[in-house]
């Protein structure tokens, strides 16, 4: 059986600004009708990965592909491939929600009754046909956001780039946005990568790479991500956490680390360790909570920092 290939295929992607490196040897694919997440901090290299694949940068090493189709040397069919919703809004304020649409439309060759009945379509899907008459100023955060994937759709294109594209938006609004990517997938097969920092954004992913300081430190499904963690996540909150660290490494032979103040243990079974660390601390630390691991923990568990505090 012949295998597909990957409709985005990244391979040893370096980018350097004077002297700042951005990207170095980041090399991941992502498969057709995929939703894939790229998770990490501002200033992590999601930006500049996200600008490279729109071929809006040339990369300083290394090579991409879209649907074969290298950014470098076939950028013009590159983008005939493409949709794009940028993490600052695109649309014209002043203009209604079709007019947006049918300017796009012809940036892309379509006109007449074609045009007209693809932002038909598109505003429908996305449950916003009845604003199509309405100034884009007029509209909510979420709204705007939906108009902008309406453009991003309005061309079919087969691969869907989407950098942080719920900033700003309350989390009803985010699961909106994207429960929509879902069933843009489902009814076209849209392969869709998405820059983000939100940990429910990235959970939805069908796939989730984590970029830190430019380098690619995981990549794969979420559910495995979180089993490489290897059992629970114990946080202690206590006035001194490195004496904290050095006495349950002594009555308990558990390592620990102090992530942001916190003491933190990964550890299997962590509500027994709970049990006990209340038993013999009981007057020495304020709050334990344990839970099974999430992305965070993840990003933690790779880089020895909280994902909001590589943000800051």
């Amino acid at each position: 059986m012949r295998e597909t290939a990957p409709a985005i295929d990244v391979r040893h992607l370096g980018h350097a600004y004077a002297q700042r490196r951005a990207l170095a040897d980041v090399t991941f694919a992502v498969n057709a009708s995929e939703i894939v997440g790229l998770l990490g901090p501002n200033g992590g290299g999601k930006t500049t990965l996200f600008r490279i694949l729109a071929t809006l940068l040339r990369p300083s090493e290394g090579d991409a592909r879209v649907l074969g189709r290298s950014v470098i040397t076939e950028p013009d069919r590159v983008r005939r491939a493409l949709g794009v919703v940028f993490q600052r809004p695109s649309l014209d304020l002043k203009l209604t929600v079709r007019e947006n649409l049918m300017h796009h439309g012809h940036l892309y060759g379509l006109s007449g009754g074609e045009l007209k009945q693809r932002c038909d379509a598109m505003m429908a899907a996305l449950g916003i046909a009845d604003r199509a008459g309405d100034r884009v100023e007029a509209l909510s955060g979420g709204l705007q956001r939906r108009a902008e994937l309406a453009k991003g759709l309005l061309h079919r294109p087969s691969v869907l780039l989407l950098d942080e594209p719920n900033t700003g938006l309350d989390p009803n609004a985010r699961r909106d946005f994207l429960n929509h990517l879902e069933a843009r997938r489902q009814s076209d097969g849209v392969t869709i990568l998405l820059t983000t920092h939100f940990m429910e954004e990235a959970e939805r992913c069908d796939r989730v790479g984590i970029l830190h300081e430019g380098r690619l430190v995981a990549f794969d499904k979420p559910t495995r991500l979180k089993a490489s963690i290897g059992g629970d996540v114990v946080a202690i909150e206590c006035r001194e956490p490195a004496l904290m660290a050095a006495q349950i490494r002594k009555n308990f032979s558990i390592e620990s680390t102090v992530v942001n103040g916190t003491l933190r243990i990964e550890t299997p079974g962590g509500h027994r360790l709970v049990s006990q660390v209340v038993e013999t601390f009981r007057d020495e630390i304020t709050s334990v909570t344990w839970g099974q691991p999430t992305l965070d923990d993840v990003f933690v568990h790779l880089t020895g920092r909280r994902l909001a505090e590589a943000a800051a």
